[in-house]
């Protein structure tokens, strides 16, 4: 892959798993790296073990739910004259208060509401100006099944993955003409950690759960030169998922 020379790429939620795999892969692909991530020393953290320099590894505290918070970061960017070539919509919630719906409450809709959909909306209309104006850029959602199947106890996250789905799809009819492409991966159950814990092996016809690797990897092609005739896509990477 190629292209990422001279190219800076903004990362959200890169403090661990699939974020922190992509930004280190984009990095060793020689691009310069913004890390996102609402916990400051775990993306601090991240940024220098990916570069202790500090010179291609910056990191940036910013809560994405928050507009106001989000344009002061792309606002600081932009200050020194960093372009933002590529974006990776990667922070979301999930785990957080997974119930049936009819015993599921709106304060857990509303916090994954605001990061899932609107942060990735924030992020998206912070960069998009640039990339339009330049004639090139990159934007990766990253979905997941869920917002394909639905997932049981887990509606309101499902829902919002669904939300991303769509919005991939508008936003890449909207700016294909301007060298600008919009897709989005969807990831099965995903081991951050390689724990066991977080192994399954029933819920796909290959039997282990998907590894951040296997992300980082679509994602980075995604963003490469040789994607430039994909966009709109919504890629399932789930083992060949048994749907529930």
């Amino acid at each position: 892959m190629d292209g990422f020379t001279d190219k800076t790429a903004v990362i959200t939620g890169a403090a661990a798993g699939i974020g922190l795999a992509t930004a280190r892969m984009l990095f060793d692909f020689g691009a310069h790296v913004m890390l996102i991530d609402i916990d400051e020393s775990m993306a601090e953290a991240a940024a220098e073990a990916i570069d202790p320099s500090g010179d291609a590894a910056k990191a940036y505290r910013c809560d994405i739910s928050d507009e106001d918070s989000v344009r002061r970061v792309f606002c600081d960017i932009r200050e020194k004259s960093i372009s933002v070539d590529i974006l990776v919509n990667n922070a979301a919630i999930w785990r957080t208060g997974n119930a049936e719906f009819i015993y599921s409450d709106s304060y857990n809709w509303k916090r994954k509401i605001g990061v899932n959909i609107l942060g990735t909306m924030y992020c998206t209309h912070a960069a998009l100006r640039g990339m339009t104006d330049r004639g090139w850029g990159r934007i990766i959602n990253v979905s997941s099944v869920a917002g394909i199947y639905g997932i049981p106890y887990m509606s309101d996250y499902s829902m919002t993955k669904g939300a991303i789905d769509s919005f991939t799809k508008a936003v890449a009819k909207e700016v294909a003409a301007f060298g600008v492409t919009v897709n989005a991966v969807a990831p099965g159950n995903v081991n951050s950690d390689g724990s066991k814990e977080h192994e399954r092996e029933d819920l796909s016809f290959i039997p282990h759960s998907c590894r951040p690797e296997d992300v980082n990897e679509l994602i980075c092609f995604l963003a490469s030169n040789q994607a430039g005739y994909i966009t709109g896509q919504v890629i399932q990477i789930d083992g060949c998922r048994k749907k529930v």
